[in-house]
């Protein structure tokens, strides 16, 4: 049970008819895999910590450049050099000193994502490239994990549920067969700093609803932004 201070911590969304008591609680209760601290992630690990997420992982084997600064605002200039995942704990610590925080501050392969995703309720998929978002998919698929995919580049973004705990859910294969690197990086083309947030922010919010249990029936649609 929540104390007086949770209340008033969650007071604002427990007020929401669809949280409420039991939707905070479920939130409290849940664990949540973030892959990739980026301009992404950092939206995203920031607001499901101040939404009191329970559990939370945290995977990045990166370390802070200062390039990073302009959009990926868990970190800050005195974390130049630190691992991003240890940086974000951090910031989220401070943020909500009441939640359990887990650093993977090694690189992840099929085998070490397939056993992080199996205890996860949700996994958000901040990573940048597809090699990553492929090996994600492949593990939800096999531990029917929700997975809440984003992506931003240039001034573009993308997001997409795929409710792997159901039967008849799609993919990320399903949108982007694997036909090797297609893509090319914000380091060559360039990206909008508050793009990153908004679909970072649209990702926290996928994953809130689905920790409380507060979606409608999936209707499976990649959102272009």
């Amino acid at each position: 049970m929540m104390d007086d201070k949770q209340l008033l911590r969650y007071g604002r969304q427990i007020l929401l008819p669809t949280i409420g008591i039991e939707g905070q609680q479920r939130l409290l209760n849940a664990h949540a895999l973030i892959i990739g601290l980026g301009g992404l992630g950092s939206p995203a690990a920031m607001y499901l910590a101040s939404s009191g997420v329970g559990h939370l992982t945290l995977a990045d084997f990166d370390r802070v450049e200062l390039s990073n600064l302009q959009r990926q605002i868990v970190h800050g200039t005195p974390d130049l050099g630190r691992l991003k995942a240890e940086s974000a704990r951090d910031r989220l610590s401070a943020l909500n000193p009441d939640i359990k925080i887990t650093v993977i501050g090694e690189r992840l392969d099929d085998e070490n994502i397939n056993a992080l995703a199996a205890e996860a309720d949700v996994v958000l998929d901040c990573s940048d490239n597809f090699a990553t978002r492929f090996a994600i998919n492949r593990a939800c698929v096999a531990t029917r994990t929700p997975l809440v995919s984003g992506a931003a580049i240039r001034l573009e973004g993308q997001l997409a549920l795929f409710r792997l705990d159901r039967d008849d859910s799609p993919c990320y294969h399903c949108v982007y067969p694997e036909q090797g690197e297609l893509q090319t990086s914000c380091s060559e083309t360039g990206v909008l700093a508050p793009l990153t947030g908004v679909i970072g922010c649209l990702q926290a919010v996928e994953a809130l609803k689905v920790l409380t249990q507060t979606t409608s029936p999936p209707t499976y649609e990649l959102t272009l932004y």
